[in-house]
């Protein structure tokens, strides 16, 4: 069983940023593919960006590339998402999601039925 604790959410105006964290647990967490999805009040789950592996290619939605970078920090178990010049639309619960061994090759990264761990979710809240 994977565990996995997100924070750094929290309220900022139009314009500013955000970091969020997401510790997991697990010996082998440097195998596991990572991504950040977020969910909206009304509306699905959705990707924003994500790890096929540790050393495979990095994903983003469209709406939050060249705004939001993703990170990993296989050394603390932790997997990041900064988030810059944020938007009221970016407010949603943000969620981190993780496959253990990585993602196969018939696995889309933005699916989220594929990753077998979520976290909690952490709140986003960005206001005009």
């Amino acid at each position: 069983q994977v565990q996995m604790v997100e924070s750094g959410g929290g309220l900022v105006q139009a314009g500013g940023s955000l970091r969020l964290s997401c510790a997991a647990s697990g010996r082998t967490f440097s195998r596991y593919a990572m991504a950040w999805f977020r969910q909206a009040p009304g509306k699905e789950r959705e990707f924003v960006a994500g790890f096929r592996s540790t050393a495979g290619t990095i994903y983003y939605a469209d709406s939050v590339k060249g705004r939001f970078t993703i990170s990993r920090d296989n050394a603390k178990n932790t997997v990041y998402l900064q988030m810059n010049s944020l938007k009221p639309e970016d407010t949603a619960v943000y969620y981190c999601a993780a496959k253990v061994f990585g993602l196969a090759i018939k696995d889309p990264v933005d699916r989220s039925n594929v990753y077998d761990y979520w976290g909690q979710g952490t709140q986003v809240t960005v206001s005009e």
